[in-house]
């Protein structure tokens, strides 16, 4: 027998032959990030759990000792939802779609046109304007609800779907994120291309540079979209006319009703829950855009 058998015959230096090694140290270590992730996540989704569960309650059975098992009201609960009012939940539910669907496609048009300029052309100011940016992404919300508000009342909107719609069009955050995407993803060479072939600036970005953005935009878009859809801070300082609320506001006056009267609770649960659907299904059709190939659309060689 070979020397080199030997070795390979030999039981490594400090294990008893005939007994398995334990699993490697690494393998542990990586148990306790995988832990906490399974935590975080059931801390999160337990309750969209709890509120999945109590819409199928009726009344009787929602404020009796609760359990996690389904109840038999769901469907009267949504029928005495769509009939509270003659159906404004349904309105408050389109109001929300025109928010988010118009607010985030002309907030991520923006963005994507500003990225791109921030990302390809050099100018005068271009890192002060980035700076102020990152600024406003760092700014709550909240600090700009009031000045808007006042802006918008000295221009007589407020009370409008466009005092709504308005300050959600320019999004420090999409303008950062097309930013970064569109340095990555448009290829100086490709532009310096379309100018040789006589392309116009306009031209290049539309037909060349926007199919290359299109994973990142489609980021931009959900966000806003998400954003907007769950806004409420905003439509509670502009609106007063419940015919214009979005979903979250007309929930929350529902849910000011029910201390008074406790039967609007299974309608505020049972809204709550109609409202999760849509943005479930806006990220299942989206999300085939995401496996889209960074230079999508460039010409390939």
């Amino acid at each position: 027998m070979s020397s080199l058998a030997v070795r390979k015959a030999a039981p490594a230096a400090g294990t008893t032959p005939g007994t398995a090694q334990g699993p490697p140290q690494g393998s542990r270590i990586a148990l306790v990030p995988t832990l906490t992730l399974l935590l975080g996540a059931l801390y999160c989704l337990l309750p969209v759990a709890w509120v999945a569960i109590a819409a199928t309650k009726s009344g009787r059975e929602l404020f009796s000792t609760f359990t996690f098992l389904p109840g038999t009201g769901f469907t009267q609960n949504i029928r005495d939802l769509a009939a509270y009012r003659e159906g404004i939940y349904w309105k408050w539910m389109g109001n929300s779609a025109l928010y988010a669907g118009l607010g985030a496609l002309l907030s991520t048009g923006v963005s994507a046109i500003s990225g791109y300029a921030l990302a390809v052309y050099r100018f005068r100011g271009r890192e002060t304007i980035f700076s102020i940016l990152m600024a406003g992404v760092l700014m709550p919300p909240v600090i700009l609800a009031i000045p808007q508000y006042l802006l918008l009342a000295k221009a007589d909107l407020t009370d409008s779907y466009a005092s709504v719609l308005l300050p959600l069009v320019l999004s420090p955050y999409g303008v950062y994120l097309a930013r970064i995407y569109a340095a990555a993803a448009v290829p100086g060479d490709v532009v310096e291309a379309g100018r040789m072939d006589g392309a116009g600036e306009w031209r290049i970005f539309t037909r060349v540079a926007l199919p290359m953005m299109v994973p990142g935009l489609v980021t931009v878009f959900l966000f806003q979209f998400v954003a907007v859809w769950n806004n409420f801070l905003l439509p509670y300082i502009m609106l007063s006319d419940d015919e214009k609320f979005p979903i979250t506001l007309g929930l929350y006056t529902l849910l000011e009703q029910g201390s008074n009267t406790p039967a609007l609770y299974t309608l505020v649960i049972t809204g709550a829950l109609l409202a999760i659907v849509p943005l479930i299904a806006l990220f299942l059709v989206i999300q085939r855009f995401w496996s889209l190939d960074l230079l999508s659309g460039a010409v390939k060689s």
